[in-house]
């Protein structure tokens, strides 16, 4: 069963098997619907076998058969009834198509009947790091803009600091702000979820039924921690000494963890690329052993790093420097391994990899402490929205951010497909290309600022030590600073002291108040 997953809410798939029902069942899912007339083919699984199973798991199942091309007024008026309190529900038909279509009927039908929708000169999705700095650097060039920020949560974070919750370096509490504290003063921010969007309408639908309408949109939607990817991973993760700095519930618990370990083994993982903070992973292992070789513990602690890509990192001028903590700490380094199930009560972690012979395999290995970075992708309704490429990101020009076909859409952050690192330090440099080349086109001018994919990496490699990784498109080395100030590719006190005092008050009270302290936006001649 191949399932996608349309909103939180709802997925469809093609025909479904019993298994497929234990399956589901193990997913949460509590409606399952069938939209498929019995014997629509030979062989089909018949509606009634899968309800009577359905049943013993109880999940309702209700049959809404229709052929396709025929689908009613009345078989959407059932399907809306059947899903409206559904927390989570699942439709298949002979191979998801006809499913899709009437959860899409739904949608339309209930937007027919709302209110006219809210018009704004600019919507912007997302109110994280991108969306924040968009708006404001969007407001200090023409203060008049009716600009929304759409975005559910109630706390927006500083997440570059969880890197050093998790080292015992800062207080979780320092890295998290009320989302109404930052919102920028004269933007509208609409507490709600975006279910779809309809770009040629210029228009998007929220979970409520609301519509807005909108002169140009700004997709800052931020990316999805895919915990499901690993078998065991969600039902383990912040006990049996399984963490991980991406969540703010569990940076704390790796600080935890690294100060009672005095012996047995440690892993860290990195999933296939992209990710946000590529060197994320790495940044709490390097941390984690600089306490174990402080405190005298290292020469009884088995650390390894498993890694699912081939290099240690993507640009090749700072891997000598790491290749030296790597050998201080002695890290056993495995690439080609993808963390793929973990067994937390019984502290096992499975790897899928290549044997000698090129033949798939995975090998298990034994922990006391997992730091896990789980797989990303975009958030499920941007992926199966008409914004997006054939992988599932925003698809956008990487100089200008404007989208390929939407020219009043733009996109940056974690949710686009340029090729740059996901950093906060990118949306440092596209939040003022951004801002800059939407007030353009609101005058009707050429778009003519051009982000050049810096992106910057601060790898923590002990306590007091940073190698600064600076880089742009095509691995670029972009250093902010003169090298007899500070030399990117070799580990510095200086680039600590950014990294520690400098960039938290730079993010608060500069990034998100729209001020553009050194990115300057680069324009075309």
């Amino acid at each position: 069963m191949l399932r996608k997953q349309i909103t939180e809410k709802y997925s469809v798939s093609e025909q479904i098997t019993l298994d497929d029902v234990n399956t589901l069942a193990d997913a949460g899912v509590t409606l399952i619907i069938c939209n498929r007339p019995d014997q629509e083919e030979e062989g089909q699984l018949a509606f009634a076998d899968v309800a009577a199973l359905a049943k013993t798991k109880h999940i309702d199942a209700i049959h809404i058969p229709f052929s396709g091309g025929k689908m009613t007024d009345e078989h959407v008026n059932q399907f809306a009834q059947a899903i409206e309190n559904a927390d989570n529900a699942h439709a298949f038909c002979r191979t998801g198509n006809r499913s899709s279509l009437i959860w899409q009927a739904v949608q339309d039908a209930k937007a027919a009947k709302q209110e006219p929708a809210t018009h704004y000169d600019v919507v912007i999705v997302g109110a994280g790091t991108a969306g924040i700095s968009t708006a404001a650097s969007l407001l200090k060039r023409q203060a008049s803009l009716n600009i929304c920020l759409v975005d559910p949560a109630d706390n927006h974070f500083y997440q570059p600091g969880w890197t050093l919750v998790g080292g015992g370096v800062f207080n979780i509490a320092s890295t998290r702000r009320t989302m109404a504290n930052v919102i920028p003063k004269g933007t509208t921010w609409i507490k709600e979820s975006v279910s779809t969007f309809a770009p040629e309408k210029n228009t998007l639908s929220l979970e409520g039924g609301k519509q807005l309408s909108y002169d140009h949109l700004v997709v800052a939607a931020g990316i999805k921690l895919n915990w499901d990817s690993v078998e065991g991973l969600k039902e383990t993760l912040g006990k049996n000494g399984v963490t991980s700095n991406y969540l703010y519930d569990l940076a704390p618990y790796t600080w935890e963890l690294v100060q009672k370990l005095d012996k047995g083994k440690a892993v860290f993982t990195q999933p296939p690329m992209p990710i946000k903070c590529a060197g994320a992973p790495q940044k709490a292992m390097y941390l984690s052993c600089d306490h174990w070789f402080k405190k005298d513990k290292l020469n009884n602690l088995d650390v390894s790093f498993y890694n699912a890509g081939a290099v240690l990192f993507g640009v090749k001028d700072y891997v000598a420097s790491l290749e030296e903590y790597i050998k201080k700490y002695q890290v056993n380094t495995n690439f080609g391994h993808n963390l793929v199930k973990v067994d937390g009560p019984n502290k096992k972690a499975y790897f899928a990899t290549t044997d000698q012979d090129g033949e798939a395999t995975v090998v298990e290995t034994e922990f006391d402490m997992l730091h896990v970075c789980p797989a990303q992708t975009a958030p499920d309704f941007i992926r199966n929205s008409p914004l997006v490429d054939s992988t599932g990101w925003v698809d956008i020009d990487k100089e200008t951010l404007q989208h390929t076909t939407f020219k009043n859409v733009w996109s940056l952050g974690d949710v686009t497909n340029s090729p740059n690192a996901k950093t906060m330090a990118a949306v440092r440099k596209q939040a003022p290309v951004a801002a800059h080349n939407i007030v353009e086109a609101m005058k009707g001018r050429t778009v003519n600022a051009v982000y050049d994919g810096y992106g910057s990496c601060p790898l923590t490699v002990e306590r007091g030590k940073i190698v600064l990784a600076e880089f742009g498109f095509g691995g670029k080395l972009l250093p902010t600073f003169p090298k007899w100030l500070n030399d990117g590719t070799k580990p510095t006190y200086l680039a600590w002291v950014l990294k520690e005092d400098l960039l938290p008050p730079f993010y608060w009270r500069g990034m998100l108040k729209g001020h553009e302290w050194f990115v300057k936006p680069q324009l075309r001649k």
